[in-house]
C-alpha cells in the first residue's frame, strides 16, 4: 500500500513564486498515479493541485487539501526516425525537461526555455513564448479526476487549446490532475528564430549558424534581462495576457491609437501588447507598499517583500480599470488567482 504523509496547516510561501504568505488546511505530495488514487479515495476534503505555484495568486488560505504533483519522469515512449514521442511526469520541472531535450539534440521546446513551472500545467495554460506554443509540440495527456479517480486520455482535439487557454481552464477547470504528458519532438529539428529579439541575440553572441543549444541560450538571456527572479521579486511572470481584438474593434482602436504596436493573426483577430497599454495607462514602475508593477516590464506584478494576494489582486483590478478607461480594450490575467 502507498505511503502517504498528510502536513495539516501547511506554509505556503515557498510553494508560490510570488511569495505570498499562505497556509493549506492539508498537503500531500504525490510521487505516483497510485499514490494519487489512494489521496482520493482516503480523502473526504475538496482537492486542489498544485505544481510549480509559478502561475497562481494565492489570496488567502486554502481549505481543504492541496496534493503536490511530485511525479517526475521523463521517457522515450516512441520513436521513428523523425521524431521521438516523449512521456513526462506532471512534477517535472518545465526547464528541466527543454534542458534534457536541448542535451539530445531533439528540437521543438528550445523557444520555451526558462519558462517556470512544472510539466503537468503546461498543458493546462498551453504556454508559450517567442513564436511556439506548447499545443505546436503536444500529442496527448494522461489526467485522473479528482473526484472519482477515474484515468482519462486528452488527445489534442479534447484539449481545446487557445491562446493561454484550454479546457482545463474552461469547463474542467480543476476537475484533473495531468499525471503524464506526451510530446512529439524532432530529430532534425526546423528553427524559429524569426520572433521577437532572438535573431538580434544570436547576433550579439556572434552565432551565425545557429544550433538549438544557441537558441535555447539566446531565449534564456532574453528572459533573464526582461523578467524579475522569483527569487529575488516575487512574481509570476506575466500577470495579463494580451488581448485580441476582432477586426472592426481593433480598426476603431487604431484609429485613435495610430502608433500602437499590433500583431495581426492569422484568425483575424489582432493582438495588442498588454505591456504597452499598461505601461502607457502609466502603471509601470508604480509601487504600493510592497505591491507593484515592474520597472521593466509593466506586465509583470511584483511582491516586493510582505504583500498579500489580496493587495496584488486590487493592484491588478485598477490596472483593469485604467487601460480599459484609456483605451477600451479589456485586459485579463493570465495567472490563475486562488
Amino acid at each position: 500500500m502507498t505511503s502517504l504523509e498528510y502536513h495539516h496547516h501547511f506554509p505556503l510561501k515557498k510553494l508560490n513564486s510570488f511569495g505570498i504568505e499562505a497556509t493549506a488546511e492539508q498537503l500531500v505530495e504525490v510521487k505516483t498515479t497510485e499514490a494519487l488514487l489512494a489521496t482520493i479515495r482516503h480523502n473526504s476534503l475538496p482537492i486542489r493541485v498544485l505544481g510549480g505555484g509559478s502561475n497562481v495568486l494565492l489570496t488567502g488560505d486554502l481549505p481543504g487539501l492541496v496534493v503536490k504533483n511530485e511525479i517526475e519522469s521523463i521517457e522515450v515512449f516512441m520513436e521513428n526516425d523523425d521524431d521521438v514521442l516523449l512521456r513526462v511526469g506532471g512534477g517535472v520541472i518545465w526547464h528541466e525537461l527543454v534542458k534534457w531535450t536541448v542535451e539530445r539534440s531533439l528540437g521543438g521546446l528550445e523557444n520555451l526555455s526558462l519558462i517556470p513551472g512544472t510539466v503537468g500545467a503546461a498543458p493546462i495554460q498551453n504556454i508559450g513564448a517567442y513564436g511556439v506554443e506548447l499545443k505546436d509540440l503536444f500529442h496527448s495527456l494522461e489526467a485522473i479526476d479528482l473526484t472519482t479517480g477515474d484515468h482519462r486520455t486528452f488527445h489534442h482535439s479534447d484539449c481545446r487549446f487557445g491562446y493561454r487557454d484550454s479546457v482545463f481552464k474552461q469547463e474542467f477547470k480543476g476537475q484533473f490532475c495531468i499525471v503524464y504528458v506526451y510530446l512529439r519532438l524532432h530529430k532534425a529539428p526546423v528553427l524559429n528564430t524569426s520572433y521577437g529579439d532572438i535573431q538580434r541575440t544570436l547576433a550579439e553572441m556572434g552565432i551565425e549558424k545557429p544550433t538549438i543549444q544557441d537558441v535555447s541560450n539566446a531565449v534564456i538571456r532574453i528572459r533573464r534581462s526582461k523578467l524579475p527572479d522569483p527569487a529575488e521579486i516575487g512574481n509570476a511572470g506575466s500577470f495579463f495576457k494580451n488581448p485580441e481584438l476582432e477586426a472592426a474593434d481593433f480598426q476603431r482602436f487604431i484609429a485613435r491609437f495610430p502608433h500602437a504596436p499590433n500583431y495581426p493573426q492569422a484568425d483575424g483577430r489582432v493582438k495588442v501588447p498588454a505591456g504597452w497599454l499598461i505601461e502607457q495607462a502609466g502603471w509601470k514602475g508604480q509601487r504600493f507598499g510592497d505591491a507593484g508593477c515592474h520597472a521593466k516590464q509593466a506586465l509583470v506584478l511584483v511582491n516586493y517583500g510582505n504583500a498579500s494576494g489580496s493587495e496584488i489582486l486590487d493592484l491588478a483590478k485598477k490596472i483593469q480599470e485604467s487601460v480599459r478607461e484609456k483605451f477600451g480594450v479589456e485586459i485579463t490575467p493570465e495567472v490563475n488567482i486562488w
